[in-house]
């Protein structure tokens, strides 16, 4: 341990209890944060994880229990005592100003400046020494609405940093982050504990643990159930968390395709700011198989889902499903033609938050549900508990709002109403972005079901291991285009060369010559 870190105290959470209503979301949780270490808290999304850390920030204030520094006993009524007490927090859904650049967003509330004028000279250097620092590559004059979400995340964990926190509490900060991002992320983790800084990281990833943690706690439905040790199996790992054994493999029989349902043809799509996104791209996907597009965040792929939704309109090409061209359909066309979709951000486009439960379900096919003119909403009531049981969707009741819901939970409402009906195509974003591996067993139960049904699927995702484990065939893309398309035991080195823009042939060369 570094001279530093012993010289700052251990921060201690005791006996923490926080209540909503009936549902208690920390029973009596107690754990200690000591600088020079990593402390992993592992648990399931909805498992109170983030209701904790939401109170050492002090965005929450506890029912029950007591922090302290060391042997003070801290009063943290808001995030400014809580900096004050020298705890920074990266939060899982960004704190940031669209509208305002990456230095903006960086100094807001401690704005340095001299008789009243801001210094942005000063803000825009404090940005380039800790991203130097870092090495975390963000420009601070670029607004963070044009920013890819990789790069928000970065510009988060600035924010954090740029207090010099001696506790930092990053809270599922790998849930927009490329593998390579991911990696970095990890080695700016170690960095800042090498300086003896005191780290909290909040996770579902088990293969994220084992990479980083110097201690890990396992809470499950608001209570600590244990310690492990960095070194304990993943299997042993997702069991704590879940309460029961869970597969960690997609269990699948081999896909049976039929005919082409899909056919994407030399479709071109401009980003929002007018670049080319999509490139003369060209796919297709038959029923009965799942296909997955890898890739790098950024080179397209939202683009792409967007344009097959109709929401947003190719420059050229075409993008047929079953004798339709969606590529040029409105979304409610679109939908009518047999298109569930999955969006990567389902709390912007997956859902709306201050609805029920039972309503989200149903808003993707209303005229079902209606009688002149009239919502039949026992119906509509009687739909949401049978999806509810069917797709294990936790909650109070089918009248909660689904902003009440955990993650895993919120994205099962969104598959379960686009399962509710008869597809041609699913597609699906990110599937199980910020999901936690009980769901994600679930979910990609669910997608291989729908797959051996006859349903052609479509599957974007930056998650290698998912990409490995649900894919039948494996597109990479890269800069708006098709480098290749793969089978799903290609070998790792090689699919993340293509994702780089390196054709198979040449990746298998490469690969191939450096383990001569």
């Amino acid at each position: 341990m570094t001279a530093t870190a012993m010289k700052a105290p251990v921060l201690s959470l005791d006996g923490i209890t926080k209540r909503f209503g009936s549902l208690t979301a920390n029973d009596t949780i107690s754990i200690d944060v000591v600088p020079g270490r990593i402390h992993c808290l592992l648990g399931e999304n909805g498992a109170g994880k983030s209701t904790l850390m939401n109170i050492l920030f002090g965005l929450l204030t506890p029912d029950e229990g007591e922090i302290r520094l060391g042997e003070q006993q801290l009063s943290l009524g808001n995030p400014k005592q809580a900096m004050a007490a020298g705890i920074g927090m990266v939060h899982q859904h960004f704190m940031l100003i669209p509208v305002f650049t990456v230095a903006e967003n960086m100094v807001l509330g401690r704005e340095p400046g001299r008789g009243g004028l801001l210094d942005l000279n000063a803000a825009r250097a404090k940005v380039r020494e800790l991203s130097d620092r870092y090495n975390l590559d963000v420009d601070p004059d670029a607004l963070v609405e044009d920013l890819p979400v990789g790069i928000q995340q970065r510009v988060e964990i600035l924010k954090a940093l740029a207090n010099d926190a001696t506790y930092l509490i990053f809270d599922e900060p790998t849930a927009v982050l490329t593998p390579q991002e991911i990696d970095e992320l990890m080695e700016v983790m170690r960095s800042l504990r090498d300086e003896g800084r005191a780290i909290v990281f909040i996770t579902h990833k088990l293969r994220e643990v084992r990479a980083v943690a110097d201690d890990i706690t396992v809470i499950r439905r608001g209570k600590v159930v244990g310690a492990a040790e960095p070194t304990a199996p993943e299997g042993e790992l997702a069991a704590m968390m879940v309460g029961r054994s869970v597969s960690l493999q997609v269990d699948k029989e081999p896909a049976k395709p039929g005919a082409e349902r899909l056919v994407i043809t030399d479709l071109t799509v401009a980003s929002p700011s007018g670049a080319v996104a999509v490139d003369q791209l060209s796919l297709s996907v038959r029923g009965g198989e799942i296909v997955c597009i890898a890739g790098v965040q950024g080179n397209g792929q939202t683009e792409l889902a967007e344009a097959l939704l109709g929401t947003m309109t190719p420059l050229s090409g075409t993008a047929v499903l079953d004798g339709v061209d969606i590529a040029h359909a409105s979304p409610a066309k679109t939908i009518k033609a047999g298109l569930g979709f999955v969006p990567e951000d389902r709390h912007r486009d997956g859902f709306v938050g201050e609805f029920s439960i039972a309503e989200n379900l149903v808003l993707n096919n209303l005229d079902a549900y209606s009688r002149n003119g009239s919502l039949q909403l026992k119906a509509i009531a009687d739909n949401a508990v049978a999806r509810i049981q069917e797709f294990d969707i936790r909650s109070e009741s089918h009248t909660q709002p689904v902003n009440a819901l955990s993650g895993g939970n919120q994205q099962k409402v969104v598959l379960a109403r686009e399962l509710s009906r008869p597809l041609s195509l699913l597609l699906a974003s990110q599937p199980t972005r910020g999901v936690d591996v009980g769901a994600i067993e679930f979910l990609h139960k669910r997608i291989v079901e729908e797959r051996d049904v006859g349903t052609a699927v479509l599957i974007v995702s930056t998650e290698l291991e998912e990409v490995e484990s649900l894919a039948d065939r494996i597109a990479v893309m890269y800069r708006g285009k098709i480098v290749g398309v793969v089978g799903p035991d290609t070998p790792r080195d090689v699919l993340g060369l293509m994702m780089a823009g390196i054709s198979y042939e040449d990746a298998v060369a490469t690969v191939e010559e450096s383990h001569e």
